[in-house]
């Protein structure tokens, strides 16, 4: 007889998965399924999980003993990276993304973990000063995939040195326009490119680490 924990079911067929200690939903979840035939399509990459947001928790865990009280998740998606300091550190998060529609999927992956996070509807050039001054961390994962997004991505990040954000980490699986940007960056203000891997495991990338203290 399977073994139900909630919508977790221990089976030859689950529904829900585990990355970095996260419950994730797989696509025939039926919670999943509910939401797209309401009619909620992402538009901007954000039908699937990036391994990025997998190297940037498993960087977090292993070189932070301390966690921040408060986080904006950038270009979130279903929002794994915000929603796990969420749960391990207690942060407050924010998980911002520019496509309405990923929203319901990243509440359902809070859901499924037991924790809240902020959903805001919003592009980079609209974390404004004020807001990312007032928070101890920025974080992303796999957001400068075209070369469309290096200036704005830039300019947050800008934005969040110049206004005092603690600590900001941007994952990448090693795109051009990421090390674009990156270069920039530490051409300006300094910080330092990471190379990082799960494990023994093939999921590996690099990780843009400054740290504005």
């Amino acid at each position: 007889m399977a073994r139900v924990i909630g919508e977790h079911m221990a089976t030859s067929n689950p529904i829900v998965k585990t990355i970095a200690g996260l419950h994730v939903p797989y696509a025939r979840h039926p919670r999943v399924r509910a939401i797209k035939r309401q009619g909620h399509h992402p538009s901007i990459h954000g039908t699937k999980l990036w391994n990025s947001s997998g190297v940037l928790i498993d960087y977090i865990a292993s070189t932070t003993p301390l966690g921040p009280q408060s986080v904006i998740d950038a270009g979130c998606g279903w929002g794994l990276a915000g929603i796990w300091c969420a749960k391990t550190f207690g942060s407050a998060v924010a998980s911002v993304d520019a496509d309405a529609s990923v929203m319901p999927y990243l509440e359902l992956v809070a859901e499924l973990n037991d924790v809240q996070v902020t959903p805001v509807v919003a592009r980079f050039e609209q974390l404004d000063a004020g807001l990312l001054g007032a928070t101890d961390w920025l974080i992303a994962a796999d957001v400068c995939f075209w070369e469309e997004l290096v200036d704005p991505v830039t300019s947050m990040i800008e934005r969040a040195i110049e206004s005092g954000t603690k600590r900001i980490m941007i994952s990448d699986p090693r795109r051009e326009p990421f090390f674009t940007m990156a270069d920039t960056i530490l051409s300006d203000f300094g910080g330092e490119l990471v190379e990082w891997r799960v494990g023994t495991s093939r999921q590996s990338g690099v990780i843009l680490v400054i740290e504005n203290t």
